[in-house]
């Protein structure tokens, strides 16, 4: 009866010790609760058969930007801006800096004012956002010439890319000429 009773009082400790190290802290009272098989049905993923502590090799998706607002900002600019003539052709790049919407000494873009002017008028010019699926844009190559613009504006991070492949891009690459500079020019 001694070893029944201690083969018990061992498997409720146990049981015990393993509900308070699941997730919600072992707010489950029954042990039969705790020993039941799962009733789901659905196939388990990565996330289902790792430890909550378990270390990954995949890093953890970034936080999605906020996206900048449309119309007018503040004009606090720190952007690195390459432009390339074509696929195989020598980039140039320079820096944008600017506070309050004036150029900063640091900056080296070939027109400074310009483009501190153009992003403190509409601090969305670098996101243009993603192309919508019902608009048509003509099939006209404006040329080999791509554009990276990185950066801040306004305390939110940049990342844009423009080429010339066609009419909605060649609109964007138009829009944001002044930030992209005199190598970059319009179409």
């Amino acid at each position: 009866m001694r070893k029944q009773l201690s083969y018990a009082a061992l498997v409720l400790m146990a049981v015990t010790g393993m509900t308070a190290c699941m997730p919600g802290g072992g707010t489950t009272t029954s042990p039969s609760a705790t020993l039941s098989a799962p009733t789901s049905t659905a196939s388990p993923s990565a996330t289902d058969t790792l430890p909550p502590d378990a270390e990954t090799k995949t890093p953890a998706p970034s936080p999605p930007a906020a996206p900048v607002t449309p119309g007018p900002g503040q004009g606090n600019v720190e952007l690195a801006i390459m432009v390339k003539p074509s696929e195989t052709g020598t980039p140039a790049n320079f820096t944008l800096v600017c506070l309050d919407g004036v150029p900063a000494a640091e900056s080296q873009h070939p027109d400074a004012a310009a483009g501190c002017t153009a992003l403190k008028n509409n601090a969305a010019l670098l996101n243009p956002g993603p192309r919508p699926t019902d608009q048509a844009c003509t099939q006209q190559y404006g040329g080999p010439q791509e554009a990276t613009v990185t950066g801040v504006v306004d305390g939110k991070a940049v990342e844009a890319s423009f080429s010339l492949r066609d009419g909605c891009e060649i609109a964007d690459w138009n829009a944001a000429k002044d930030v992209l500079g005199s190598t970059g020019g319009a179409v």
